[in-house]
């Protein structure tokens, strides 16, 4: 039922669109003449997207991507289709996308305007802020506390420029660390040569529950700047945005998506089995009910 649900939004989106022109066919007629369409994934935006083993992405993010391909063979006619799944990090994901290396990358990717400029988002999967990750016996308890401290912070993210707002505004001469990767920032935390990791609340939650001493650690802070996660995909590609749009919708319309959240937020996840258990919140849940591809400011 999920499935028919799905190809019928997808194929009223692909409609609507009419045959207004080559160009709105360009990732759709890459991957069918290529026979492999490559997604973009994260090694460690737990739940989101993050390794399971040698080579295997699993998540929340990486679900929706696997949906997606779904329709995509279903929407060409190749249900044998190659699936390459190709690690991006905060740094690289923008320019491997408009270059054509990888095709969609659903990962833990911000949308905003920014960003726009460059590539187009998918409808929005879920809405998160900036916090901190630190050790609960550091006394941290908000960005106040910081004042003069090390921070990390991953290179590339959007947090980057929120955290160096708010300390050039509030005069904290907070040291920020850059790192390539959220693992190594957890792990700059893991060994006292940061006070604090700067990220999105929920990837600190995910980072906690599969951590070596999850106990050892806690998430705190007041939220700066509530933004929307979105799949990204290459700008002005009509076609494939209203598929990927469609199946974004049918997953929220049939209740599939709620279910898939549940799977990653509110029960265990590997590879540690402990539940990040951070329960839906009012703007996803508005967004599921009116989905939206707005973008942060």
């Amino acid at each position: 039922m999920m499935t028919n649900t799905l190809s019928a939004l997808t194929a009223a989106l692909l409609f609507a669109l009419g045959a207004s022109g080559a160009q709105a066919a360009d990732t759709l007629a890459k991957v069918a003449e290529t026979g492999k369409l490559t997604l973009a994934y994260r090694e460690s935006s737990v739940p989101f997207s993050y390794i399971n083993g040698p080579g295997k992405p699993v998540g929340f993010s990486v679900d929706v991507a696997n949906a997606v391909a779904a329709e995509i063979k279903r929407t060409i006619n190749k249900p044998f289709l190659e699936i390459d799944w190709m690690p991006v990090t905060s740094q690289n994901r923008i320019p491997l996308l408009t270059n054509g290396t990888v095709d969609l990358e659903c990962g833990s990717t911000t949308n905003n305007s920014a960003r726009g400029k460059d590539v187009a988002f998918a409808i929005n999967h879920f809405y998160t802020g900036t916090r901190l990750l630190v050790k609960k016996t550091s006394g941290i308890k908000d960005y106040a506390d910081l004042k003069g401290k090390k921070v990390a912070i991953t290179t590339g993210t959007t947090n980057t420029l929120v955290v160096r707002k708010y300390n050039e505004e509030k005069k904290l001469d907070i040291d920020i660390v850059p790192t390539k990767d959220h693992a190594d920032a957890l792990l700059l935390v893991e060994s006292d040569r940061a006070m604090a990791f700067a990220m999105d609340d929920i990837l600190l939650f995910g980072l906690k529950a599969t951590a070596k001493n999850p106990g050892a650690l806690d998430v705190v802070g007041t939220a700066l700047q509530v933004e929307p996660y979105a799949c990204m995909l290459r700008k002005d590609d009509p076609k494939f945005k209203a598929l990927v749009d469609g199946v974004i919708v049918g997953l929220m319309k049939s209740g599939e998506f709620e279910k898939m959240y549940t799977k990653w937020f509110m029960k265990p996840i590997p590879p540690t089995n402990q539940a990040v258990g951070l329960p839906m919140n009012e703007q996803l849940k508005d967004n599921i009910k009116t989905p939206s591809d707005k973008p942060a400011t």
